[in-house]
């Protein structure tokens, strides 16, 4: 058995033993993270005195250089204030480190755990909204979870805490490798955000473009011709087609979409048919045609989710503008050939990363990052 889950295990076996009213401080601490943070590179932690800030005092438990380690007992969660208790009293675990960091100059990262939850956080000057990375200790020891253990060791061992010192200045809270790894993380992330919004102008335009260019829509064409359709409002509803077509990457990279009761066959014919991952793959591999059967099969996706769903493809049935027939009213029953929608699929699911193209993760693309890309465009 692996070390620290037999450790879990034996701290697990002590809380069952222990004597009612225990705080659990000390057996969370000694018998169970204190192990684990040796495990991890630290030594024997040490405890840390009070830090203060202009009058403003931060009593957590440990320290390792320049990183608070708060360690708190197995009983208090760590979003919650619990006056009387050791390290919650004032504010909760997660607030008080959270805090600290916010307004201390020498302290960038830091770790906060009870020991069935391992947090960690790094200066966030926005208050409004916590931002941490969460290890659910118990599932990735008693589920001998390796791929989340192996996360937990990359990012939470001593080296990546570790200042980085040149000999010549004191070293910077900012030299150490989570905070290279982080500030290169977020360069990427802005150039591959700057590139989805180019994506999704590109994709508007290769819409435009074929909506405008297919003989079934001549319609369309005198509408905008005759002033009966302003520019501007065809825009419009291109940039909601293209917002349809995000939702939907979303939706099922994250495996929201489908309704839960749904059966093999329903799923099945769904993703081989009808789902946005099927376009994506195709974009991937084809030009595509002057046929125009993919915009149908589209077609029903969006007409079911936003009126009665469709239960023989286990799609609910979402309601609201996005995709209602208001929302693109003078394009919804045009057609546009393959090559066309291709061509916008293209340009919403890959980006150029030099000479790779990679795909877009919207699995974890964040909905302030869509609300970007959608204000930029507006």
């Amino acid at each position: 058995m692996d070390p620290s889950a037999w450790r879990l295990q034996s701290f697990q076996v002590a809380r069952q033993k222990s004597i009612p009213g225990d705080s659990w401080t000390t057996l969370t601490r000694e018998k169970w993270l204190l192990p684990l943070f040796q495990e991890l590179g630290y030594g024997r932690l040490t405890t840390a005195r009070a830090i203060e800030i202009d009058g403003r005092t931060y009593p957590v438990s440990h320290a390792w250089q320049q990183t608070p380690i708060h360690l708190v007992s197995a009983r208090i969660k760590l979003d919650e204030r619990v006056p009387g208790a050791t390290g919650a009293s004032r504010v909760s675990p997660h607030g008080l480190v959270q805090e600290l960091l916010n307004r201390s100059e020498r302290h960038l990262w830091g770790i906060v755990t009870n020991g069935l939850q391992l947090r960690l956080l790094r200066d966030n000057v926005s208050l409004t909204r916590q931002t941490f990375l969460e290890f659910d200790l118990e599932a990735i020891f008693d589920g001998e979870s390796f791929s989340d253990f192996t996360l937990l060791w990359l990012l939470c061992h001593q080296s990546r805490v570790e200042l980085r010192d040149d000999g010549q200045t004191a070293p910077d809270p900012a030299s150490c490798w989570l905070e290279t790894w982080s500030r290169d993380a977020h360069e990427q992330g802005t150039r591959a955000l700057d590139q989805l919004r180019n994506g999704v102008q590109r994709a508007i335009e290769a819409l435009g473009r074929g909506f405008l260019a297919h003989p079934r829509n001549q319609h369309l064409v005198r509408r905008l011709r005759e002033g009966d359709l302003d520019r501007q409002d065809y825009y419009r509803q291109l940039l909601r087609l293209v917002y349809r077509l995000l939702y939907l990457f979303v939706a099922e990279d994250r495996d929201l979409f489908i309704l839960p009761e749904s059966d093999v066959t329903a799923r099945e014919r769904y993703a081989r048919f009808y789902s946005v991952s099927r376009l994506r793959r195709l974009a991937e591999r084809r030009t595509g045609t002057r046929h125009h059967d993919l915009f149908h099969a589209l077609r029903i996706v969006m007409r079911a989710l936003g009126d009665q769903g469709a239960p023989a493809l286990g799609l609910p049935a979402l309601g609201g503008f996005l995709f209602s027939p208001a929302a693109i009213e003078s394009i919804g029953d045009c057609e546009i050939a393959n090559q066309e929608l291709l061509e916008a699929i293209r340009a919403l699911a890959f980006i150029n990363d030099g000479q790779l193209r990679r795909t877009v993760d919207y699995r974890n693309l964040r909905s302030e990052e869509l609300g970007s890309v959608y204000e930029a465009l507006l």
